[in-house]
């Protein structure tokens, strides 16, 4: 049976002071994100802020500790982006 794993990431970019600082962070993000690991994301709430994001990612595969793997390799990738502070992190199983 397959496992399909929701990330949601609070965010907080203390440098940004407009929405197109916000989002070369965010895109920066993104990119990284899909290009290292086989999950959806975006940016699901915040997005007026311009110091704030709230990102949701999303996994499927074939057990749960692949899952719980990748969402693990993007917390650290969010982690270590320059400009960004992660503040929260929730998983949901669907």
């Amino acid at each position: 049976m397959a496992a399909i794993g929701l990330l949601e990431l609070d965010l907080m970019i203390p440098d940004a002071h407009s929405l197109k600082e916000k989002r070369a962070v965010i895109r920066s993000i993104k990119d990284r994100v899909r290009n290292s690991y086989n999950v959806s994301l975006a940016e699901v709430a915040e997005q007026k802020k311009y110091q704030r994001s709230h990102l949701a990612v999303v996994a499927v595969a074939t057990d749960r500790k692949e899952v719980e793997k990748r969402f693990n390799g993007v917390q650290e990738l969010v982690e270590i982006t320059p400009g960004a502070i992660l503040l929260t992190r929730m998983v949901q199983w669907l």
